[in-house]
């Protein structure tokens, strides 16, 4: 993939950003997993795995045993829209009363602390990157202490402390393959010009070999000039108290 780095490393020479990673979606141990595992520890960066508690597996905790700077947050339950047709997917909107949506979410942490243990986050990740606005003060009153959605540059003080993503490398609404290389890069270097942290979103069960490449040349260009890579849990853990 040919990337024209002037103004990202001209921005890296200016500031040194602190980045996350979050990947969506993950159930099952498989092929991309492990190259997605392969490529986040080649940077040394610690990744936060968004999992579907009601779809993941036993082989997905047997498969992070090994993966110490790796842990697992709460995508959801089962990942399914109850939205009307007519409206944005989201399974966690104000279509359904609270009391549903606030007991699927709490059964979802249950999942994920029996399944993954200690890597296990109290950190809620809602599909779709959409969540109605009573949620995040009853999910923090059900033992959640984080929220991770999509967009917001700086953290969010809310009931529940909430860090979102900001780089999308896949162009969902057109080509559904890796987004263009200039405008991704130039998306870095406006976010590179607030110090707070930049959250990286992923989906490895998608990726095609375009987007696996842009990837991987920006985490690694990155990397090496200097960017510090942290875990979203340790972002969440300081906010929360």
């Amino acid at each position: 993939m040919k990337v024209d780095w002037a103004a990202l490393d001209a921005a890296l020479e200016r500031r040194a950003p602190v980045l996350w990673w979050r990947d969506d979606d993950a159930v099952e141990a498989t092929p991309a997993l492990d190259r997605l595992l392969a490529l986040a520890a080649s940077v040394e960066a610690p990744l936060v795995l968004a999992s579907v508690p009601a779809r993941a597996t036993k082989e997905l905790a047997q498969r992070l045993e090994k993966e110490p700077s790796v842990s697992v947050a709460v995508h959801g339950w089962a990942h399914v829209s109850h939205a009307p047709k007519e409206e944005k997917n989201t399974e966690f909107g104000a279509h359904r009363a609270l009391a549903y949506r606030i007991e699927e979410a709490g059964r979802g942490l249950d999942v994920m602390r029996n399944l993954f243990g200690d890597r296990a986050l109290p950190v809620f990740i809602p599909p779709w990157n959409r969540i109605a606005p009573d949620m995040p003060e009853a999910l923090a009153q059900a033992g959640f202490r984080g929220l991770s959605v999509y967009g917001e540059r700086e953290p969010q003080s809310e009931s529940l402390p909430r860090f979102d993503a900001h780089l999308d490398p896949i162009d969902w609404r057109g080509t559904r393959s890796a987004v263009d290389p200039k405008g991704f890069v130039a998306r870095i270097v406006e976010l590179m010009e607030s110090d707070a942290p930049i959250g990286l979103m992923t989906h490895h069960l998608v990726h095609d070999e375009a987007i696996w490449d842009l990837v991987e040349a920006v985490v690694t260009r990155m990397s090496e000039r200097g960017a510090r890579w942290v875990s979203l849990g340790d972002l969440i853990a300081p906010a929360a108290r």
